[in-house]
């Protein structure tokens, strides 16, 4: 079994320079009392000593974000976009910076780093482009014609606390924090401690080009400490993360009937159709299943092959594995970098060991690679996986993946489909039309065709988020901003009232208003 080749230049040094990190960690909101240090996942030396926020803090951060949030929600939109229309100008330059920045916090390849500066840069792009005519208000159809008006208003929530995850920090932070802020209100915004360097970068970024002070605050702690007071103070929560933690969440603001939305887990299919062209297919499926380490929660998990390509499609897979190049250079010749977290590097170690101890055959990886990094984990491809390993049904979020032969349509559908989540789908066929059909008996929030998962992500125009237990609510699309404001209805009646004008009877004014019901219909008013 081949490993996987390591880029031949040597790794760049993996240090931040000391007066960055000291002006992004000066933007947490703390007073200072406790600290922690992050490790670079590359090294495991420190990589920066981060300012822990306090229960108090939260208050505190409170107390600013309402004063600062009804200045900012008068603002004309006009206004409140202009910041959000310069940052993609500003990310261009200073590219390089920001990349760093996300590889050394969080370990992955440069190739992935970018896809998060091209997130943030299109996705508030897309938002500053169209905030003004989402938010405007929209005359709506009102009871009778020319006599009811009526106008639909869009308000802010208030002030939003938003809880992003270590995995894709910079990306699933100010992504969905610029649609917050366009919307009028003001942010709390709690990253993992680990990868909190790039969301704070972006704040001081953005502050530099026009957004005020307090409108967008950034608290550091671990949930159990700052969790609660966080949660208790907002007036809607945006979180990305587990399942299990999205639960907390729910039951933590039900007593407010608080409202939320949650992205979370997923055990994301593939099919490969056998008419897929197996070429392509195999080279997307190292995309959709290794990006991130495995460490995205629309990545590929489970993959299920035609018997007829199986034999041309798994050697195909395996072969292209085991040329991948792993590595930790500040560079874009690594294809895949290491985990983040130790706590992941256990958890796959444990599942892909559980499943092997079992039965399970390992066609390349299933190792760690200290030789590489201390969190570094071989792309790992496993066949036999039965419904008595984790492997089997919970996400391993890592760079493992499960394959399985299928036989016909409807039996892949179905065991696509057997899953509590339902985040995002893959379909390969060279017959996009039947790619589709297959697409839309799939239980999953997105389905990708003959892609494993950029082509709906980052199709802002569109919703994004998951079925059953891997969500509620959407990103993206009008819903993406939207979903943080307070639809308001304002109806004035003109001329007449609800009552029978004059001496005219009630039963008689009754009749008119049914006679009206048909009319309305044949002139298709209604």
């Amino acid at each position: 079994m081949a490993s996987p080749t390591v880029p031949a230049e040597g790794a760049a040094e993996h240090t931040l320079p000391p007066a960055l990190v000291g002006r992004l960690v000066s933007r947490v909101v703390s007073d200072g009392a406790a600290t922690a240090a992050i490790p670079g996942p590359f090294t495991g030396e420190p990589l920066a000593t981060i300012p822990l926020t306090s229960a108090d803090d939260i208050g505190v951060a409170y107390g600013r974000a309402r004063a600062a949030q009804r200045a900012w929600a008068a603002l004309p939109v006009r206004e409140r976009v202009r910041p959000f229309l310069r940052l993609a100008d500003a990310l261009v330059e200073r590219r390089s910076e920001i990349l760093d920045i996300i590889q050394l916090e969080t370990g992955k390849a440069r190739r992935h780093a970018m896809e998060e500066f091209l997130d943030v840069a299109l996705c508030s792009l897309y938002y500053a482009r169209r905030a003004e005519r989402l938010l405007k208000p929209r005359r709506r159809q009102g009871l009778m014609p020319a006599l009811t008006r009526v106008q639909e208003l869009r308000h802010p929530k208030g002030v939003v606390a938003l809880i992003a995850p270590w995995n894709y920090p910079f990306a699933l932070g100010a992504a969905d924090i610029a649609p917050a802020l366009m919307a009028g209100n003001a942010v709390i915004h709690k990253p993992d401690t680990q990868t909190c360097l790039s969301s704070l970068w972006v704040l001081d970024l953005l502050t530099s080009l026009g957004l005020p002070e307090d409108v967008w605050q950034i608290v550091v702690g671990d949930p159990s400490d700052i969790g609660d007071p966080l949660v208790d103070g907002a007036d809607y929560v945006s979180f990305t993360g587990s399942t299990r933690g999205g639960r907390a969440i729910a039951e933590r603001v039900a007593p407010r009937l608080v409202g939320y939305s949650l992205e979370l887990g997923g055990k994301n299919p593939m099919i490969v159709m056998a008419d897929a062209d197996v070429e392509r297919a195999a080279r997307g499926a190292v995309r959709a299943c290794f990006t991130n380490a495995g460490q995205l929660c629309i990545s590929i998990e489970r993959m299920y092959v035609h018997e007829d390509v199986y034999g041309r499609f798994v050697p195909r897979l395996v072969e292209l594995v085991e040329g991948m190049r792993l590595g930790s250079g500040l560079d874009f010749e690594a294809e895949m970098g290491s985990l983040t977290h130790q706590r992941q590097l256990d958890a796959v170690t444990r599942h892909v060991d559980q499943a092997v101890g079992k039965g399970a055959t390992v066609l390349t990886g299933g190792r760690a690679r200290p030789d590489l990094g201390p969190l570094f984990y071989e792309p790992t491809i496993l066949t036999g996986v039965t419904g008595d390993m984790d492997l089997c049904a919970n996400e391993t979020f890592g760079p493992v993946v499960a394959v399985y032969k299928y036989r016909d349509e409807d039996e892949v559908i179905a065991r696509a489909n057997d899953t509590p989540y339902g985040l995002n789908a893959s379909v390969w066929t060279r017959n996009t039309a039947a790619g589709r059909r297959v697409a839309a008996r799939l239980q999953a929030g997105t389905v990708n065709v003959n892609d494993g998962y950029g082509a709906a992500y980052a199709s802002y125009d569109s919703p994004m988020g998951g079925m059953k237990q891997s969500g509620v609510g959407r990103r993206h699309g009008a819903e993406g901003l939207l979903r943080f404001t307070e639809a308001q209805t304002v109806a004035s009646q003109h001329l007449m009232d609800f009552e029978p004008p004059g001496a005219l009877g009630y039963e008689r004014f009754a009749d008119l208003m049914a006679e009206g019901v048909k009319i309305m219909k044949k002139l298709r008013i209604r």
